[in-house]
């Protein structure tokens, strides 16, 4: 008996806590979109820094064809031999969403950009879905990013 108590308990202490997560303000919406934003702006003008900040301490980053980056320091390394690589970079909201401390992010993304060696640029776009994290201080950073290309793999010769 007490088992079952303990548990009806818990379980209205969590349904009690998750009626208090009410759905995102505007404000907080608008914050979370901006993060995109922030990010095109950063990758476009090669500032590592500025990307890393986007981040949580334990965030993870899911990029295409690469290994899972987690962590500040991962991260940092997969951006900063990315330098100077975008001409034109955009991402695009398309559904902002969230309860509470948590919100997400579905968009998608252009990007135009040469590689060493590449004599013409070529544009890639593509979808992403980023998990953002309110912080302490009322401001949102990205806790989970995932991203791919629109861009079918190469035909096997």
């Amino acid at each position: 008996m007490r088992r079952f108590f303990a548990v009806a308990v818990g379980l209205a202490l969590l349904a009690a806590c998750e009626s208090e997560a009410g759905p995102l303000s505007p404000e907080d919406s608008a914050a979370v979109r901006q993060l995109g934003v922030t990010y095109a702006q950063a990758v476009l003008t090669g500032d590592v820094d500025a990307v890393v900040a986007l981040y949580t301490e334990d965030a993870v980053e899911m990029p295409p064809n690469t290994p899972v980056r987690m962590g500040l320091t991962a991260i940092r390394a997969g951006y900063e031999g990315e330098q100077g690589v975008a001409q034109a970079f955009t991402v695009t909201s398309a559904e902002i969403d969230g309860r509470g401390d948590l919100a997400y992010d579905r968009g998608t993304w252009s990007w135009t950009g040469m590689a060493e060696g590449m004599t013409e640029p070529i544009t890639e776009t593509g979808k992403y879905i980023a998990i953002a994290k309110e912080q302490e201080d009322d401001s949102w950073l990205w806790q989970a990013v995932i991203w791919n290309s629109d861009t079918p793999l190469p035909s096997p010769e």
